[in-house]
Protein backbone atom coordinates (compact mmCIF):
# COMPACT_ATOMS: atom_id res chain seq x y z
CA UNK A 1 0.00 0.00 0.00
CA UNK A 2 1.45 3.64 -1.15
CA UNK A 3 0.68 6.86 1.02
CA UNK A 4 2.00 9.66 1.35
CA UNK A 5 4.60 11.47 3.78
CA UNK A 6 1.99 14.56 4.04
CA UNK A 7 -0.90 12.65 3.74
CA UNK A 8 0.05 10.39 6.56
CA UNK A 9 0.82 12.93 8.89
CA UNK A 10 -2.36 14.54 8.50
CA UNK A 11 -3.88 11.45 9.47
CA UNK A 12 -1.74 10.65 12.58
CA UNK A 13 -2.20 14.43 13.53
CA UNK A 14 -6.57 13.55 13.45
CA UNK A 15 -6.25 10.09 14.72
CA UNK A 16 -4.31 12.14 18.26
CA UNK A 17 -6.79 14.95 18.12
CA UNK A 18 -9.45 12.73 18.15
CA UNK A 19 -8.08 11.74 21.03
CA UNK A 20 -8.28 14.78 23.07
CA UNK A 21 -5.08 15.73 22.42
CA UNK A 22 -3.75 19.50 20.55
CA UNK A 23 -0.34 17.52 19.63
CA UNK A 24 0.58 21.76 18.32
CA UNK A 25 4.63 21.14 19.16
CA UNK A 26 4.42 17.68 17.57
CA UNK A 27 2.68 19.15 14.63
CA UNK A 28 5.05 21.67 13.72
CA UNK A 29 7.93 18.77 13.97
CA UNK A 30 6.16 17.06 11.63
CA UNK A 31 5.38 19.16 8.86
CA UNK A 32 8.92 20.31 9.30
CA UNK A 33 9.51 16.91 8.10
CA UNK A 34 7.29 17.05 5.55
CA UNK A 35 9.09 19.94 4.13
CA UNK A 36 12.53 18.56 4.65
CA UNK A 37 11.57 15.23 3.00
CA UNK A 38 10.03 17.39 -0.24
CA UNK A 39 13.10 19.43 -1.16
CA UNK A 40 15.15 15.68 -0.88
CA UNK A 41 12.52 14.30 -3.21
CA UNK A 42 10.78 12.12 -1.27
CA UNK A 43 7.32 12.52 -0.91
CA UNK A 44 6.26 8.84 -0.65
CA UNK A 45 6.42 6.86 3.18
CA UNK A 46 8.45 3.94 2.01
CA UNK A 47 10.93 6.17 0.74
CA UNK A 48 11.63 7.71 3.44
CA UNK A 49 15.18 5.77 5.32
CA UNK A 50 17.40 5.70 8.01
CA UNK A 51 19.70 7.98 6.57
CA UNK A 52 17.24 10.77 5.36
CA UNK A 53 15.80 10.66 8.85
CA UNK A 54 19.35 11.09 10.64
CA UNK A 55 19.88 13.85 8.18
CA UNK A 56 16.37 15.58 9.20
CA UNK A 57 17.37 15.36 12.81
CA UNK A 58 20.44 16.48 12.20
CA UNK A 59 18.74 19.40 10.80
CA UNK A 60 16.96 20.34 13.60
CA UNK A 61 20.11 21.02 15.94
CA UNK A 62 19.37 20.19 19.94
CA UNK A 63 22.02 21.24 22.09
CA UNK A 64 19.93 19.51 25.66
CA UNK A 65 19.31 15.93 25.90
CA UNK A 66 15.81 16.39 26.51
CA UNK A 67 14.90 18.49 23.47
CA UNK A 68 17.28 16.30 21.01
CA UNK A 69 14.71 13.16 22.89
CA UNK A 70 11.53 15.10 22.38
CA UNK A 71 12.38 15.53 18.62
CA UNK A 72 13.29 11.92 18.42
CA UNK A 73 10.47 10.60 20.22
CA UNK A 74 7.87 12.86 18.02
CA UNK A 75 8.94 11.38 15.11
CA UNK A 76 8.86 7.30 16.35
CA UNK A 77 5.36 8.06 17.73
CA UNK A 78 4.33 8.97 14.00
CA UNK A 79 6.37 6.00 12.07
CA UNK A 80 5.24 3.26 14.53
CA UNK A 81 1.70 4.26 13.89
CA UNK A 82 2.11 3.89 10.42
CA UNK A 83 3.12 0.71 11.15
CA UNK A 84 -0.29 -0.01 12.80
CA UNK A 85 -1.80 1.20 10.15
CA UNK A 86 0.05 -1.01 7.62
CA UNK A 87 1.44 1.68 5.86
CA UNK A 88 4.73 0.60 6.47
CA UNK A 89 6.13 -2.65 7.48
CA UNK A 90 9.07 -1.63 9.27
CA UNK A 91 9.98 2.41 10.84
CA UNK A 92 13.20 3.22 9.47
CA UNK A 93 14.07 5.37 12.45
CA UNK A 94 17.17 4.62 13.90
CA UNK A 95 16.28 5.78 18.28
CA UNK A 96 19.35 7.13 19.69
CA UNK A 97 18.45 8.54 22.51
CA UNK A 98 21.02 10.83 24.58
CA UNK A 99 21.39 10.62 28.33
CA UNK A 100 20.04 13.51 30.39
CA UNK A 101 22.66 14.07 32.45
CA UNK A 102 22.30 17.96 32.54
CA UNK A 103 19.09 17.93 33.94
CA UNK A 104 18.63 20.12 37.33
CA UNK A 105 15.99 20.73 39.80
CA UNK A 106 13.16 23.13 38.77
CA UNK A 107 13.18 26.54 40.76
CA UNK A 108 10.48 26.43 43.77
CA UNK A 109 9.35 29.79 45.18
CA UNK A 110 9.28 30.44 48.84
CA UNK A 111 5.97 31.94 50.52
CA UNK A 112 7.93 35.05 50.91
CA UNK A 113 9.45 35.14 47.07
CA UNK A 114 5.55 34.58 45.72
CA UNK A 115 4.49 37.20 47.90
CA UNK A 116 7.35 39.67 46.27
CA UNK A 117 6.62 38.75 42.89
CA UNK A 118 2.82 38.89 43.05
CA UNK A 119 3.40 42.51 44.89
CA UNK A 120 5.74 43.34 41.80
CA UNK A 121 3.14 42.09 39.55
CA UNK A 122 0.57 44.47 40.96
CA UNK A 123 2.56 47.34 40.40
CA UNK A 124 3.21 47.20 36.77
CA UNK A 125 2.49 50.58 35.35
CA UNK A 126 0.10 50.96 32.25
CA UNK A 127 1.26 51.77 28.80
CA UNK A 128 -0.29 52.87 25.28
CA UNK A 129 -1.42 49.67 24.26
CA UNK A 130 -2.37 48.33 27.83
CA UNK A 131 -4.30 49.09 30.66
CA UNK A 132 -4.67 47.32 34.08
CA UNK A 133 -1.24 45.71 33.47
CA UNK A 134 -0.66 45.39 37.17
CA UNK A 135 -3.78 43.43 38.16
CA UNK A 136 -3.88 41.51 34.81
CA UNK A 137 -0.55 40.20 35.73
CA UNK A 138 -0.96 39.89 39.14
CA UNK A 139 -4.21 37.54 39.00
CA UNK A 140 -2.04 35.67 36.04
CA UNK A 141 0.60 34.49 38.56
CA UNK A 142 -1.63 34.11 41.64
CA UNK A 143 -3.97 31.50 40.17
CA UNK A 144 -0.87 29.86 38.91
CA UNK A 145 0.73 29.55 42.30
CA UNK A 146 -2.54 29.72 44.03
CA UNK A 147 -4.25 26.86 42.41
CA UNK A 148 -2.03 25.22 40.43
CA UNK A 149 -3.05 26.49 37.31
CA UNK A 150 -1.08 26.27 33.93
CA UNK A 151 -0.16 29.10 32.01
CA UNK A 152 -2.50 28.55 29.27
CA UNK A 153 -5.61 27.63 31.23
CA UNK A 154 -5.11 31.08 33.11
CA UNK A 155 -4.74 33.17 30.04
CA UNK A 156 -7.34 31.35 28.97
CA UNK A 157 -10.54 32.17 31.74
CA UNK A 158 -13.52 33.73 30.51
CA UNK A 159 -15.55 35.89 32.12
CA UNK A 160 -18.35 33.85 32.26
CA UNK A 161 -15.76 31.03 33.59
CA UNK A 162 -15.90 32.67 37.37
CA UNK A 163 -18.27 31.96 39.93
CA UNK A 164 -17.73 34.65 42.41
CA UNK A 165 -20.81 33.26 44.50
CA UNK A 166 -19.71 29.69 44.68
CA UNK A 167 -16.16 30.49 44.47
CA UNK A 168 -15.47 28.03 41.88
CA UNK A 169 -13.42 28.59 38.40
CA UNK A 170 -14.13 26.24 35.55
CA UNK A 171 -11.03 25.69 33.76
CA UNK A 172 -11.19 25.12 29.70
CA UNK A 173 -8.93 23.66 27.69
CA UNK A 174 -6.60 21.24 29.76
CA UNK A 175 -3.98 18.62 28.57
CA UNK A 176 -6.35 16.15 26.31
CA UNK A 177 -8.98 19.17 25.84
CA UNK A 178 -10.39 18.04 29.24
CA UNK A 179 -12.23 21.12 31.42
CA UNK A 180 -12.69 20.70 35.55
CA UNK A 181 -14.26 22.53 38.16
CA UNK A 182 -11.36 24.35 40.20
CA UNK A 183 -12.75 25.71 44.08
CA UNK A 184 -11.02 28.34 45.66
CA UNK A 185 -11.62 30.16 48.80
CA UNK A 186 -12.08 33.69 49.90
CA UNK A 187 -8.86 35.33 49.16
CA UNK A 188 -8.48 34.45 45.83
CA UNK A 189 -11.93 34.76 45.47
CA UNK A 190 -11.07 38.40 46.20
CA UNK A 191 -8.36 38.77 43.86
CA UNK A 192 -10.96 37.72 40.74
CA UNK A 193 -13.84 39.77 41.87
CA UNK A 194 -11.30 42.93 41.50
CA UNK A 195 -10.32 41.47 38.39
CA UNK A 196 -13.70 41.41 36.75
CA UNK A 197 -14.44 44.66 37.80
CA UNK A 198 -11.36 46.13 35.30
CA UNK A 199 -13.62 43.84 32.93
CA UNK A 200 -16.82 44.76 31.07
CA UNK A 201 -18.46 42.72 28.78
CA UNK A 202 -20.13 39.47 27.79
CA UNK A 203 -19.30 36.07 29.82
CA UNK A 204 -17.51 34.46 26.15
CA UNK A 205 -14.96 37.61 26.45
CA UNK A 206 -11.52 37.06 28.49
CA UNK A 207 -10.93 37.11 31.44
CA UNK A 208 -7.34 38.66 30.83
CA UNK A 209 -7.25 40.98 27.47
CA UNK A 210 -6.15 44.31 26.87
CA UNK A 211 -8.10 44.92 23.60
CA UNK A 212 -11.18 43.33 24.99
CA UNK A 213 -11.50 40.54 22.08
CA UNK A 214 -8.19 38.95 22.32
CA UNK A 215 -7.23 37.08 25.61
CA UNK A 216 -3.47 37.41 26.89
CA UNK A 217 -1.21 35.10 25.44
CA UNK A 218 0.76 32.56 27.60
CA UNK A 219 3.98 33.65 25.86
CA UNK A 220 3.69 37.13 26.64
CA UNK A 221 2.37 36.73 30.26
CA UNK A 222 6.24 34.45 30.60
CA UNK A 223 7.57 37.43 29.20
CA UNK A 224 6.71 39.69 31.53
CA UNK A 225 7.49 37.10 34.38
CA UNK A 226 10.84 36.72 33.47
CA UNK A 227 11.28 40.26 33.46
CA UNK A 228 10.05 40.98 36.73
CA UNK A 229 11.97 37.70 38.13
CA UNK A 230 15.51 39.13 36.78
CA UNK A 231 14.70 42.65 38.95
CA UNK A 232 14.06 40.36 41.59
CA UNK A 233 17.22 38.49 41.23
CA UNK A 234 16.21 35.43 43.10
CA UNK A 235 18.74 33.82 44.12
CA UNK A 236 19.30 30.17 42.17
CA UNK A 237 21.04 27.78 43.91
CA UNK A 238 23.49 25.56 42.16
CA UNK A 239 21.88 22.92 40.31
CA UNK A 240 18.77 24.97 40.34
CA UNK A 241 17.08 25.56 36.81
CA UNK A 242 16.04 29.30 36.41
CA UNK A 243 12.64 30.64 37.16
CA UNK A 244 10.10 30.29 34.52
CA UNK A 245 6.39 30.64 34.88
CA UNK A 246 5.21 27.15 34.95
CA UNK A 247 7.06 27.16 38.21
CA UNK A 248 4.52 28.93 40.18
CA UNK A 249 2.12 25.96 39.27
CA UNK A 250 5.30 23.19 40.52
CA UNK A 251 5.35 25.37 43.55
CA UNK A 252 1.61 24.79 44.13
CA UNK A 253 2.36 21.34 44.51
CA UNK A 254 5.26 20.81 46.52
CA UNK A 255 3.40 23.41 48.95
CA UNK A 256 0.30 20.93 49.14
CA UNK A 257 2.69 17.96 49.70
CA UNK A 258 4.45 19.92 52.43
CA UNK A 259 1.18 21.21 54.30
CA UNK A 260 -0.08 17.52 54.19
CA UNK A 261 3.10 16.42 55.88
CA UNK A 262 2.98 19.44 58.70
CA UNK A 263 -0.98 18.08 59.48
CA UNK A 264 -0.61 15.12 60.03
CA UNK A 265 -1.89 13.64 56.83
CA UNK A 266 -1.37 11.25 54.44
CA UNK A 267 0.01 12.34 51.08
CA UNK A 268 -0.24 8.99 49.47
CA UNK A 269 -4.49 9.41 50.02
CA UNK A 270 -4.41 13.17 49.05
CA UNK A 271 -2.93 12.19 46.06
CA UNK A 272 -4.98 11.61 43.77
CA UNK A 273 -7.22 14.30 45.02
CA UNK A 274 -4.30 16.56 43.71
CA UNK A 275 -3.90 15.03 40.44
CA UNK A 276 -7.88 16.41 39.61
CA UNK A 277 -7.67 19.41 41.18
CA UNK A 278 -4.54 20.18 38.76
CA UNK A 279 -6.03 18.41 35.59
CA UNK A 280 -3.56 15.72 35.04
CA UNK A 281 -4.17 12.28 34.10
CA UNK A 282 -2.97 9.88 36.45
CA UNK A 283 -1.16 10.48 39.77
CA UNK A 284 1.82 9.51 38.34
CA UNK A 285 1.69 12.44 36.59
CA UNK A 286 1.16 14.75 39.54
CA UNK A 287 4.05 12.78 40.99
CA UNK A 288 6.29 14.23 39.04
CA UNK A 289 5.96 17.92 40.36
CA UNK A 290 6.69 16.98 43.71
CA UNK A 291 10.42 17.44 43.78
CA UNK A 292 12.30 16.80 47.47
CA UNK A 293 12.73 19.55 49.26
CA UNK A 294 14.81 20.05 52.47
CA UNK A 295 11.65 21.18 54.04
CA UNK A 296 9.36 17.97 52.57
CA UNK A 297 12.89 15.77 53.78
CA UNK A 298 13.01 17.15 57.31
CA UNK A 299 9.07 16.73 57.64
CA UNK A 300 9.11 13.18 56.06
CA UNK A 301 12.18 12.11 58.70
CA UNK A 302 10.31 13.70 61.42
CA UNK A 303 7.43 11.50 60.48
CA UNK A 304 9.07 8.53 60.12
CA UNK A 305 11.22 9.44 63.72
CA UNK A 306 7.46 9.48 64.88
CA UNK A 307 6.78 5.69 63.66
CA UNK A 308 9.83 4.03 64.40
CA UNK A 309 9.67 5.76 68.02
CA UNK A 310 6.18 4.01 68.15
CA UNK A 311 7.75 0.47 67.06
CA UNK A 312 10.55 0.32 68.92
CA UNK A 313 8.33 1.43 72.38
CA UNK A 314 6.17 -1.93 71.06
CA UNK A 315 8.98 -3.65 71.19
CA UNK A 316 10.17 -3.39 74.57
CA UNK A 317 9.59 -5.42 77.43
Amino acid sequence: MSASVAASVADFLAHKRALGRKYRSEAATLRLLVAFSHQHGVTELSELTPSLLDAFIASRPRIRARSFNLLVGDLGRFLDWTVTQQRLEVSPLVRTRRRETDRRVPFLFEADQARRLLKAAAALPDNARATDRGSTYHTIFALCYGLGLRAGEACGLRIGDVDVQRQLLVVRGGKFGKSRLVPHGPRMGGILARQLEHRRGGGDEPLFSFGHRRGVHPSTASQVFHQLVKTLAFPVPEGVSPPVLHCLRHSFAVGCLLRWYEAGVDPQARLYRLSTFMGHVSPASTAVYLTITPQLLAEASRRFEGFAQRAWSEEEP
